[in-house]
Order: C-alpha cells, then sequence, then structure tokens
C-alpha cells in the first residue's frame, strides 16, 4: 500500500463492476484528492481483456500520480501487462502461489478469505501482501453468504503481522466497530461512488469517521 504517515486504518476503494472509463476518470480523481486513500481495486465484470486493459490505462495513472496503489481483481497476468501496482485474488481465482509468480515478489498480492481463519492464515503464511474478510454487513454490490464479527479482527490483529481488509456493506456510519477493532483497512464500493454528494464527500466522511473511531 502506499507509504504515508496517516492512520493505522485506511480507506481502500473497489470500483464499481461495470463502468466507462474515461467518464469514472472524474469522481476517482474527486475521491483520491478529498482525503487519505491507500488503494484503489478496479473490479470489472464481463469485460473481455481489452475492455479491462483500456481501463487500467485511463485510471492507473490518476491513482499512481497521488502515490495511490492501483491493484487489478482477478487477473495477474493484466496486472503485469498494464503497470498495476498488484492483485487481488478471491478463492474460486488464480491461487495466491500461481498469482505471486505471474506478478513477482515486488507486487501486492490479496487474498480473500471470508470468514476463515484457516484461509486467512494460510494466505498469510504463503505471503500474501494483506487478507481481506467479509462480508461483514448485507450488501448488494457482491452478496455473501459469510458473515463474520469484528472480533475476528481483532484476533487477527493480535496474532498476526499481515495486514487485514474489512469488506462488505461498509459506510461512514457502520465503520467505528471494524475500525477499532483493527482493520487495516476498510474497502469501500457503493457508499462512496453512490454518495449523493459526491465521492469526494464520501471520502472526507469516511476520513473523518476513521478518526472518530480511533479516537473513540
Amino acid at each position: 500500500m502506499a507509504a504515508a504517515t496517516v492512520n493505522p486504518c485506511r480507506l481502500y476503494l473497489v470500483t464499481p463492476p461495470v463502468l466507462e472509463p474515461a467518464a469514472f476518470a472524474v469522481p476517482l480523481a474527486q475521491a483520491l484528492d478529498a482525503g487519505d486513500v491507500a488503494c484503489v481495486q478496479l473490479r470489472l465484470k464481463d469485460c473481455d481483456d481489452d475492455a479491462i486493459r483500456r481501463a487500467c490505462d485511463v485510471l492507473r495513472p490518476i491513482a499512481q500520480a497521488r502515490e495511490v496503489a492501483f491493484i487489478l481483481n482477478d487477473r495477474p497476468d493484466l496486472a503485469v501487462a498494464a503497470g498495476c501496482d498488484g492483485v487481488h485474488v478471491g478463492q474460486s481465482d488464480t491461487p495466491y502461489k500461481k498469482a505471486r509468480a505471474i506478478v513477482g515478489n515486488d507486487a501486492i498480492v490479496g487474498v480473500t478469505c471470508h470468514d476463515s481463519r484457516h484461509l486467512a492464515m494460510e494466505a498469510a503464511e504463503a505471503g500474501a501482501d494483506y487478507v481481506a474478510f467479509g462480508a461483514f454487513y448485507p450488501t448488494t454490490t457482491k452478496p455473501s453468504d459469510y458473515r463474520p464479527e469484528p472480533e475476528l479482527l481483532s484476533w487477527w490483529a493480535e496474532m498476526i503481522e499481515v495486514p487485514c481488509v474489512a469488506i462488505g456493506g461498509i459506510t461512514a456510519q457502520n465503520c467505528a466497530p471494524l475500525v477499532q477493532a483493527g482493520a487495516d483497512f476498510i474497502a469501500v464500493v457503493t457508499a462512496v461512488w453512490n454518495h449523493p454528494a459526491g465521492p469526494g464527500a464520501a471520502v472526507k466522511e469516511f476520513n473523518a469517521a476513521i478518526d472518530a473511531a480511533l479516537q473513540g
């Protein structure tokens, strides 16, 4: 993740599953200019390889120019080809070891672990740069049968040095228990891109909520 002297818990933005790159460039820049963001994950569904490459070519420079890591979902091969900072893989995607072999040791590789301590331990021991737990709250973006409790984050933070990401239905209003439990990153989709006052306002709200949770 991008290094900075900032809160121990930071924002991790995930793009909508459908977007037009040139149009999305505007709200992405607004979000990243509004406050601290550690990472942007490009997560496109039902797109061909050329469409993913084009999206990377447009959006990656916006993130990297602001020292924000730009990660591609699912596709380590395209992450390398498109100059991304890393890849995020799920349990049904490219296995961690294969993804690492493709992107190399200097790239970020994150792994979805749902609510499983076992999967997270395996990923951490294999060398993952972070593990992601969720969905902590109901979500329509990526519906999940997994519903971990914040205690999982506390256990992880106490036991393991590898950072953890909390994801799933998180808003500025409900993120405090996850921040206080020890999440290193809060992953957000809808609550930022669909915010009624725009993504910049959403990022400001999230950073204020993280500050408040850490102080409280």
